[in-house]
């Protein structure tokens, strides 16, 4: 049902509040390059900050600007398990063709309260819905027993994997099954866990270039495994770079010098260090992204 490149799409700001002609600049861009979908309100959209009447409007405008031409992902997670119902509810009601669901985040739950947590959505919700298991943001690593555990559900049907690790990757996808979806959750890693059986990516990358990203899970599905690899060795100085700095404040800065977006964040993030701003700037040159002045 997921595979390819899906792209985490962030959400920009204008003077405090959502730029909603900038989203749409953005969800057109998308479109054009090809990706096979897009996931509003995740980290990288800045959801822990954004207000209900945001997070539902974002997710709502998303699915209105995008229908039927590329699939949305709602971020709908949180550290609550009835505010995650709460907002899963609403993606469900305006047509999102999934939910992704963070481990919830600072409460550090166990292995079993992740079970009941996500088993407590599955059994309130009817959307199709995908894990979301970043240990490095969140403190917990659900772990590939726990993962399927709850691929038992039918409505869990897969699996955003930011673990970094890929023998823990390569044990989710031995006891799922293939009916279940790993997306990789790095960008790094998007052509090597396409070659031990993910099925695509959940990308920052693809904001800056979605039809390269895109690209790369093509080749690798069609076969042409070497142009796959030379994409991906293509891709990752930005791959790298994104992460110079706490997500998003990299790939919102790198819009902002494309012309695309306000350079915009939401405290506590804040606006990219003098050092880092040039370095992103001298390698968005290299790609070709922004001219020299």
């Amino acid at each position: 049902m997921f595979q390819g490149c899906f792209t985490a799409l962030v959400t920009p700001f204008k003077e405090g509040k959502v730029d909603e002609d900038a989203l749409k600049r953005l969800l057109e861009i998308q479109i054009e390059a090809g990706v096979a979908g897009v996931v509003p309100c995740g980290t990288t959209g800045e959801s822990a900050t954004l207000s209900y009447e945001e997070h539902n409007r974002v997710i709502e405008l998303t699915k209105e600007l995008t229908e039927g031409k590329i699939k949305v992902i709602a971020g709908t997670g949180s550290n609550s398990t009835a505010e995650t119902i709460m907002l899963t509810r609403h993606a469900e009601e305006v047509g999102a063709d999934a939910a992704l669901l963070i481990t919830p985040y600072y409460n550090k739950p166990t292995q079993k309260g992740l079970l009941e947590h996500y088993g407590k959505i599955a059994e309130h919700t009817s959307i199709p819905l995908i894990l979301y298991n970043v240990p490095s943001r969140t403190g917990v690593n659900m772990l590939p027993e726990t993962v399927a555990r709850l691929s038992e559900f039918e409505n869990i049907v897969g699996i955003k994997e930011a673990s970094g690790d890929l023998d823990q990757v390569s044990q989710i996808i031995e006891l799922t099954g293939e009916d279940f979806t790993v997306l990789s959750g790095d960008d790094s890693l998007t052509l090597p866990m396409l070659a031990i059986g993910g099925r695509g990516v959940i990308s920052v990358t693809s904001n800056i270039l979605p039809s390269e990203v895109s690209l790369l899970c093509k080749h690798f599905f069609d076969g042409n495994l070497e142009e796959a690899r030379k994409l991906h060795q293509r891709l990752q100085p930005l791959n790298r770079i994104m992460f110079i700095e706490t997500n998003p404040i990299p790939v919102k800065t790198a819009l902002s010098m494309m012309g695309l977006i306000e350079e915009e964040l939401r405290l506590p993030l804040t606006t990219i260090t003098d050092a880092n701003r040039i370095k992103l700037e001298e390698l968005l040159k290299n790609y070709g992204l922004i001219k020299e002045a």
